[in-house]
Parts: structure tokens; sequence; C-alpha cells
């Protein structure tokens, strides 16, 4: 069972209710089973409304972070102005399946998956996660 901290996931519904309208996104931290912090970041994506891109300069700096002994990163986060918490066609063609964390959300309804490994092509695996104050 995931667990994330109550503080990571309110800052995350509240910056996707900024503008409902488009995809708002950022990167989760934590570790094992554990989501213990998120950034919100610009979503630098062509098209905001349909699609998101996670500002470079924002990820390549939480990898250099990473790397010198920081935050790790377990994921990332978008919405979807769509109301599906599901990943899209988009996402699955966009994602790598490297084991990360994607947390969806759409107004207050979230939903947790893994990007796995599946025969040309990447399968999204859902995540039970609770709400905590993970430390």
């Amino acid at each position: 069972m995931l667990e994330i901290s109550s503080a990571a996931l309110q800052r995350i519904v509240a910056d996707a209710a900024v503008d409902p309208t488009r995809e708002r996104c950022g990167i989760l931290f934590g570790g094992d089973d554990r989501i213990v912090d998120a950034s919100l970041c610009a979503n630098v994506a062509a098209d905001p409304t349909r699609t998101f891109e996670i500002d470079p300069v924002a990820l390549f700096a939480a990898l250099r972070a990473e790397r010198a002994g920081g935050a790790t990163i377990v994921g990332y986060w978008h919405s979807h102005p769509s109301g599906d918490v599901r990943p899209s066609a988009t996402d699955a063609a966009m994602a790598v399946p490297d084991g990360k964390i994607w947390l969806i959300v759409s107004g207050v309804t979230v939903g947790m998956w893994r990007a796995g490994n599946q025969p040309g092509a990447v399968r999204f695996d859902a995540i039970p996660y609770q709400v905590g104050e993970v430390m």
C-alpha cells in the first residue's frame, strides 16, 4: 500500500484547481511505498489543455539535487481537465516503463499508477494508496 502525505496531496489538489481547464504538473518525492512531498512545476507543453510536459529546468534541477543526496524522485503528477484520472493514450505514448509513480488528479479525485512494461507498450498498473502524515 502506497502512502502519500496529506500535505503533498493537498498541495497537488490545490494547484490543479488553479486552472482546471489546463493540465498542471509536478514531481513526486519520497521512498519505498511513500510520497512525502510534491513540487509544482510549469507545464511547458505546446497545448497544456490536452497534455503536460514538466519544465525541463525544474526536472533537471530535481535530478541534480537527487544525485547530490537530496530528495528521491519517485514519480510525477499531473491533472486531467477531462475528469478521468486514468492514464490517457497520450500519457501511455509519452511514458517510460521505469516503474515511477504517476499520480493523476481531476478535481478532488485522485488515481495512482505505476508505469510498467508490456510488450510493445507502456502499461499502467493501479496502485492502492492511503493518505497519512508520512515523514
